[in-house]
């Protein structure tokens, strides 16, 4: 161990970034990224031996909020044999065992699965499968009363005298507070974006707007016409033939994007709700149909659902990112590409701009030529 770190020490004086060109920025980045993946599995099981934050906290450094979840991480890791072996040779990071940890405890099994995620995919896509695994497996255990237990606000002040505001809702009721401040902030947003003087609002980033957004409903109630519903909840019809009772395997009962719901809850959100039916076979979506006197656009509502079957909700279709999402033509409108699910996907803004910027260099950005399509001549 003193040898190691006396290497590591070397290596740190040797470091001089500003010379190196970038492949070998990145291979060594991955060799400092695989010693920190070591040294966190030393470090993560000595503090559950110790099981005291306080002395962990001291000791190495950080919050003692941040020690008490390595410690939780020890502890966690000493019924996931798979998940240990595989933090203990380097390849996850101690978020990455944290989060596999926690799902396999909850869902026994489901750890070669997320383990291979890790290897494949972003940490944000692990701890949204993580995440959906758990709540699943809780979605039996009293979870609509631990949410309602869990609920809490709770405000301070930071460094510039700004106040910030932390609040923990119920998924059904903090989803339509969400929608409804994103929905006002895209119209405040697209509404500076057209007042075009140069270094005016129009410059701001969209989460100011969003924050405008939050003020707006909670000074003074605004509100806004809504282009899509604020609260969906997906309920598959045999819970409903059952009476409302459980949720069994291949059945759902949640929120999409944002995870399983209690039956009892979405019963109470059905009593008051347009019904809108869904019907698909596999991954191929075949009807939708509202029950109701408006009928919205069926490829708007089947996008904002997700892709069956999991249904998981809004987000973008290239990094996984869920916020500000945008409906972007996979062939661009322009060259002739249609409105439908197959054609429209969701990206966020980021993906969005660059996926329209290699469309243009590609030429895909051109309208089709109407001579061309009628042919030449006498044909």
């Amino acid at each position: 161990m003193d040898e190691a770190i006396r290497q590591i020490e070397k290596s740190n004086i040797d470091l001089e970034p500003e010379v190196l060109e970038a492949p070998a920025v990145r291979e060594l980045l991955s060799r400092y990224a695989k010693a920190k993946k070591l040294v966190s599995y030393g470090e993560t099981m000595l503090a559950a031996k110790l099981d005291d934050p306080a002395v962990v906290a001291r000791t190495t450094g950080v919050s003692l909020g941040k020690a008490k979840a390595v410690v939780d991480t020890g502890n966690s890791l000493k019924g996931a044999d798979d998940v240990r072996e595989a933090f203990k040779s380097g390849e996850i990071s101690v978020d990455q065992a944290s989060e596999i940890a926690r799902a396999e405890q909850a869902s026994p099994g489901s750890s070669r699965g997320l383990l291979e995620l890790a290897q494949e995919d972003s940490f944000q896509a692990l701890r949204e499968k993580s995440r959906k695994l758990v709540l699943e497996a809780e979605q039996h255990r009293r979870l609509a009363e631990r949410q309602h237990e869990a609920r809490r606000a709770r405000s301070y002040q930071d460094d510039l005298g700004m106040i910030a505001i932390n609040l923990l809702l119920e998924p059904h009721v903090g989803v339509p507070l969400v929608n409804r401040a994103e929905s006002e902030a895209g119209r405040l947003f697209r509404a500076a974006k057209k007042d075009g003087r140069p270094g005016s609002i129009q410059d701001e980033p969209f989460e100011r707007h969003l924050a405008d957004a939050y003020a707006g409903l909670l000074s003074t109630g605004t509100t806004t016409k809504a282009r899509k519903p604020e609260l969906v909840v997906l309920v598959s019809h045999e819970i409903t033939k059952r009476g409302w009772n459980d949720v069994q395997e291949g059945e759902v009962c949640k929120i999409p994007g944002v995870g399983p719901i209690s039956v009892e809850r979405a019963r109470e959100i059905a009593s008051d709700a347009f019904l809108t039916g869904l019907f698909y076979d596999g991954t191929d979506l075949r009807h939708l149909r509202r029950w109701s006197r408006t009928t919205p656009p069926e490829v708007l509502l089947a996008l904002q659902l997700g892709e069956p079957p999991e249904f998981d909700g809004v987000k973008c279709i290239d990094c996984g990112y869920r916020f500000r999402n945008e409906k972007e033509h996979s062939l661009p409108h322009v060259a002739g590409g249609c409105s439908s699910t197959t054609n429209l996907k969701w990206r966020c803004y980021g993906c969005h701009q660059k996926k329209t910027a290699e469309d243009r260099k590609e030429g895909k950005l051109t309208p089709p030529d109407p001579d061309a399509e009628r042919g030449p001549p006498g044909s």
